[in-house]
């Protein structure tokens, strides 16, 4: 029995504004690609909105450009993720992320385990966020360069 889930957080700074003409298209996929997450073998949660959409329309705690964008979402395995990532329908749309996306400065994904049941919270993976960045990979967040294999027991 699987003790820990695997928490995600990527946060992207979109080119413009959601409601933008440019961003239609991505706009438009966001209801379809998080339907393909949920049906994946290893979803178990991700963050929504207000009216259970898109966490794309959700402010990101601490930063105050309203262009960023979360994404955060619970998976059963690092390798669940990974073929949700880049082996389903969401690569098409991962290949193209700079149509949509300007380069942030600094990080922008950070992992970790959560004991199974736990719903991670967006404040929370924040600051895992900026601990991964100031200090490196550890149990608190790492890069999907640099795994930490789950907690036993």
């Amino acid at each position: 029995m699987t003790t820990h889930h695997l928490a995600q957080l990527n946060l992207g700074l979109l080119a413009a504004p959601i409601d933008a003409d440019e961003m239609t298209e991505f706009r438009l996929a966001l209801g379809p690609i998080n339907e393909l997450a949920e049906s994946t073998p290893g979803f178990v949660w991700r963050l929504k909105d207000e009216d259970g959409g898109s966490s794309t329309y959700v402010d990101v705690p601490g930063m105050d450009d309203p262009l960023w964008a979360p994404n955060m979402s619970v998976w059963q395995s690092l390798d669940a993720l990974k073929h949700f990532m880049h082996k389903s329908g969401h690569a098409i749309y991962l290949r193209r992320r700079r149509e949509w996306f300007q380069k942030p400065p600094g990080l922008i994904n950070v992992l970790w385990w959560l004991p199974a049941g736990e719903i991670p919270e967006l404040g929370d993976a924040v600051r895992r966020l900026q601990h991964l960045e100031q200090h490196g990979p550890s149990e608190q967040g790492w890069g999907f360069a640099s795994p930490v294999e789950p907690p036993t027991g």
